[in-house]
């Protein structure tokens, strides 16, 4: 199969060079691939979720403040996000098998590396660190994936990708919980170390030398470094927003250099014969849409994920543990929904399914509104599950559409693409809403506080807990007296619901917008290229 011709260069050949001595083996076994990628897929999804669990415990033993979380989540975020269209570039140039296997090894040694540093800041370098390597491992499953399997059975592989992707996030809460609550908060970083070793030794018996020949090929590294440089003073903005200020000069500055770089990189891709980063691909509709709808579909689960995780263990008071079985309507319903979605979007197309995926979202954000500091379980488990189907089926319609209609040679890129547009996404999601959060608490807080029966004088001498009330703890101590106890926990949680209704009431109108996109942009079927 021949690639596009690239600003009048001779057409490619891409290749999948399989070891003569198994010419119908094992390497030739799109299945036996799809199980490989699965495995180092899995690692990385499952530390996502764990990490998520083990973040207050971080906090505590390491005495990290609110922002030091978040650069624990954003300095892998940011490494990545800055990465992965290269290291999918890297997969298609010099093959994926090669850097699958450098990600995987590099990401187990971060790991364990992160268990051992015993400091705020190991954790959060080797976070950075992780990310970097989870950036050539994850774009190189899907590029091996879009190489081996044949366009007809691709949705099929991608659904059962998803869902893999789906179970390690639904054991993710599960396995950290036990883990925190019984072992240390170090140990959901080394268990990282056994399933990357399974994962190398079956990568070295299955995995097919994969990668598109190009003949004549000068590596674009300007548009490695402007790409890089882009996005990472973009996340980085969005990071430093909620304590600079989102009108401060330099969250303005740091984000219009972002766009003003990442301008400049996308003009600069158009001109250049071998592109990092093809701007061919967004003539695709479906790749373009699903781009973004990736985006929004990340920046809502993980924003969501990381104030919810503080609003069951803070505010609510279960143990992790209980955290991991009260939130497993969500995982669980991820996990059927990407195999649905992929069913759907393989005979309706992603038209059909990526709305449907939005709007379970967008109900779900706004049941989350009628939550009290005091709600039930019975009124979280509904939300649960819309929230969990959602992702699934969007998770499962994007990959199709981004990866699905790109052609064959640049596969890795566009799996580099989608990985990219879900890492920004998230970032976005735990940067943004948070700082929603913290900026209502620190607008109610003292009323909130008032409300409940304290002065206004002691309501205010609160202000210095502001940071504590938006990670969902009560600035309570053991010299108050029972009912002022009970007043500064009743308006320190009221404030911090305040903050996620806030938030939740953007997500439902961000996944509206994304649902009214798919459907007016997208095809009613779904194109395959078998052709390309």
């Amino acid at each position: 199969m021949s690639s596009t011709a690239v600003a009048g260069v001779a057409h490619a050949t891409p290749s999948v060079d399989l070891p003569s001595e198994t010419p119908r083996g094992r390497r030739s076994n799109p299945w036996l691939t799809l199980i490989a990628v699965a495995i180092g897929l899995f690692m990385v999804n499952l530390d996502a979720s764990v990490v998520s669990i083990a973040n207050p415990e971080i906090g505590r033993d390491l005495k990290a403040s609110t922002a030091d979380l978040q650069w624990v989540t954003n300095s892998y975020l940011i490494a990545m996000a800055a990465l992965l269209i290269l290291g999918g570039k890297l997969g298609d140039r010099f093959g994926r098998h090669t850097y699958y296997v450098i990600g995987t090894a590099g990401f187990v040694v971060a790991s364990v590396a992160i268990g051992l540093s015993g400091t705020i800041e190991g954790v959060i370098a080797f976070r950075a660190l992780q990310g970097v390597f989870a950036a050539l491992l994850i774009p190189n499953t899907l590029g091996l994936l879009r190489a081996v399997f044949p366009p007809e059975k691709f949705g099929m592989a991608v659904g059962i990708w998803a869902m893999v992707a789906s179970c390690s996030t639904a054991l993710g809460p599960i396995v950290g919980g036990l883990l925190v609550a019984h072992v240390n908060w170090e140990s959901v970083f080394y268990i990282n170390a056994p399933i990357g070793v399974v994962a190398l030794a079956l990568s070295a018996l299955v995995l097919p030398r994969s990668k598109d020949s190009t003949g004549d090929h000068r590596f674009d590294i300007p548009g490695v470094i402007l790409l890089a440089l882009g996005l990472s003073a973009l996340v980085f903005g969005v990071i430093k927003g909620e304590t600079w200020g989102w009108a401060s000069a330099g969250t303005l500055g740091s984000l219009a250099v972002g766009v003003i770089v990442l301008v400049i990189f996308c003009r600069y891709e158009t001109r250049v014969r071998h592109p990092l980063l093809p701007m061919r691909l967004f003539r695709s509709p479906a790749l373009t849409i699903g781009t973004i709808v990736t985006a929004l579909n990340f920046f809502v689960l993980l924003g969501v994920i990381f104030f919810l995780m503080l609003f069951l263990q803070n505010v609510q008071g279960f143990t992790p543990v209980e955290v991991g079985v009260r939130t497993l309507p969500l995982s669980l319903a991820t996990v059927v929904a990407s195999p649905l979605g992929a069913a759907l979007t393989g005979r309706f197309g992603a038209r059909l399914s990526m709305p449907i995926g939005m709007l379970l979202q967008a109900v779900a954000s706004v049941w989350i509104l009628t939550w009290d500091a005091d709600s039930s379980y019975a009124a979280m488990w509904p939300p649960f599950l819309a929230l969990g189907f959602g992702v699934g089926m969007v998770m499962s319609a994007s990959s199709e559409a981004i990866v699905g209609n790109a052609p064959k040679e640049d596969g890795g890129v566009a799996s580099g693409l989608q990985s990219t547009a879900l890492q920004i996404g998230g970032a976005l999601g735990t940067s943004v809403l948070i700082s929603l959060i913290s900026g209502r608490v620190g607008a109610t807080l003292a009323g909130e506080l008032t409300d409940a029966g304290l002065s206004a004088s002691a309501a205010r001498g609160f202000e210095a807990a502001e940071d504590a009330v938006s990670m969902g703890v009560s600035p309570v101590s053991d010299g108050m007296s029972a009912q002022l106890r009970a007043a500064v926990v009743e308006g320190s949680g009221n404030a911090f619901m305040n903050g996620v209704h806030s938030a939740v009431l953007v997500t439902a109108v961000l996944c509206f917008a994304g649902a009214v996109l798919a459907a007016a942009g997208l095809r009613h079927k779904p194109r395959h290229a078998a052709g390309r």
